[in-house]
C-alpha cells in the first residue's frame, strides 16, 4: 500500500475510533432523556464542553434547537477535529515539532470548526438575537 492509502485508513479508523468512544463517554451522559436513570439516584444532566462554548460565545439558543442532535453534531465534528489532528502530528517525523504543530492546530482546527458549527445553526436562525431582546 501507498503512503497516501495508508494516511486515509488511519484517517478514517481513527474517526471512527474517536467517535465510538466519544459516544460512549461524553454524549451518553449528557443526554437528557437517558433511560437508565436510578430513581432514588438522580443524575446530573453533565452538559458537554462544546456546547456550553457555543452558548457563550456564539449565544447559542438552546431552546430552538434540538439538543440530542446539538450532541450528534458536536460528536460528529470533534470526532473529525481529532482525526484529522492525529493525521497531520504523524506527518511529522521531529518529536518536538510534533507537540508544537499539534498544539497550534488543535487551537486553530477547533476555533474553526465551531464557527463553522455557529455559521450553519445562524443560517437555521438558532442564534439568540441580541438586537431584538435589547430593544423591547
Amino acid at each position: 500500500m501507498n503512503k497516501v492509502m495508508q494516511e486515509i485508513i488511519l484517517f478514517v479508523l481513527s474517526y471512527i475510533v474517536v467517535f465510538l468512544l466519544y459516544q460512549i463517554f461524553i454524549i451518553r451522559r449528557a443526554k437528557p432523556n437517558n433511560k437508565k436513570k436510578n430513581k432514588k439516584r438522580k443524575r446530573e444532566v453533565r452538559e458537554p464542553f462544546e456546547v456550553t462554548y457555543l452558548v457563550s460565545k456564539y449565544k447559542l439558543d438552546l431552546e430552538k434547537i434540538n439538543y440530542n442532535r446539538l450532541l450528534r453534531v458536536i460528536s460528529l465534528v470533534s470526532s473529525f477535529d481529532i482525526a484529522l489532528i492525529v493525521s497531520i502530528i504523524l506527518l511529522i517525523d521531529n518529536f518536538i515539532l510534533e507537540i508544537v504543530v499539534g498544539f497550534i492546530s488543535t487551537i486553530l482546527i477547533i476555533l474553526v470548526s465551531y464557527h463553522l458549527v455557529y455559521l450553519v445553526y445562524k443560517r437555521g436562525g438558532k442564534i439568540k438575537d441580541e438586537y431584538k431582546r435589547d430593544r423591547k
